[in-house]
């Protein structure tokens, strides 16, 4: 197969998926002027929407993105014996040599570029199934007067963000951040399946670090802000950080920092267990600002 040939085919395999992709946005845009509802009609957010829309935009672009991981070594093997075919008989080995060891690295370079993007895929589902699991042990609090939100849509210096889950009920508001970590090998003497949080730092299985913790507490202080910009109610937001999968042991120093550590089913006794401090007025007028931002989810 000549360098012509090489262009020629990956020219018309480009133009089908190029082809392929205009016919899905056509498709889409026609069933988008039929829907039944108007266009004014959104959605609130549901647990892992941000999560679960970047999966999806990396699921739809996934064909391209193997073709192109796969093309790449292919083509520079193509351009490489296009060199060794030009030059003097004398050279042609060295050449030869060069382009296998280019096809090789390219290979390997493209195979653990791919492989990554695809671990990324992996890590936002899972973030999305933590944040449903997440979503479920909040639900029965609904019964007891509580407005749960999730995904709420934050801004800061120009940065967006999200809220993973926002709880607001007679003992508060409480700014729920999700962190879904996999379980791995266990140094000696821990175990694999718990963590302990020692009101500093979280010490897992395999080391120490405060994944989550300091982010949950910025959420909560921005949240505070955010109320009180928007309702004129000064209110105290308790961040919290809940970890799926994992059971979580306490132990508390004199230093433990502003926010707490807990899994997913001990929220609703962890959230109902203190003092009343809204009433349902407060709670609802809280609620009705928050969920106007959350309401945004288009067809």
């Amino acid at each position: 197969m000549t360098w012509k040939h090489t262009l020629l085919f990956s020219g018309y395999v480009l133009f089908f998926m190029a082809s392929a992709m205009a016919m899905i946005w056509w498709h889409r845009r026609q069933r988008k002027l039929r829907k039944p509802f108007g266009d004014e009609f959104k959605l609130l957010r549901g647990p892992g929407e941000s999560q679960f829309k970047i999966y999806l935009k990396q699921e739809e672009s996934e064909a391209l993105w193997v073709f192109g991981y796969a093309a790449a070594p292919v083509l520079v093997a193509v351009l490489g014996l296009q060199v060794v075919a030009l030059v003097p008989d004398g050279l042609k080995l060295a050449v030869l040599g060069l382009t296998v060891l280019a096809f090789i690295v390219s290979f390997i370079v493209a195979a653990r570029l791919y492989a990554r993007r695809t671990q990324q895929g992996f890590n936002r589902y899972l973030g999305y199934f933590g944040e449903r699991m997440v979503a479920e042990h909040l639900e029965p609090l609904k019964g007891q007067g509580w407005r749960i939100l999730h995904d709420l849509p934050g801004v800061a210096n120009g940065t967006k963000f999200n809220l993973d889950h926002v709880a607001i009920g007679p003992q508060g508001v409480f700014a729920v951040e999700t962190k879904t970590r996999r379980k791995g090998n266990a140094r000696p003497g821990f175990d694999d399946h718990k963590v302990v949080f020692n009101g500093r730092e979280l010490i897992w299985p395999w080391g120490e670090d405060n994944h989550g913790l300091e982010q949950a507490e910025r959420n909560a202080v921005w949240l505070a802000g955010l109320i009180k910009d928007e309702t004129g109610q000064r209110v105290h937001v308790a961040p919290i950080l809940t970890l799926p999968g994992w059971f979580v042991e306490m132990k508390p120093s004199r230093e433990s920092r502003f926010a707490k550590v807990t899994n997913p089913k001990g929220l609703p006794r962890f959230l109902t267990s203190g003092p009343a401090v809204l009433n349902d007025e407060q709670i609802a007028a809280i609620a009705t600002k928050l969920e106007a931002r959350c309401r945004d989810v288009e067809y």
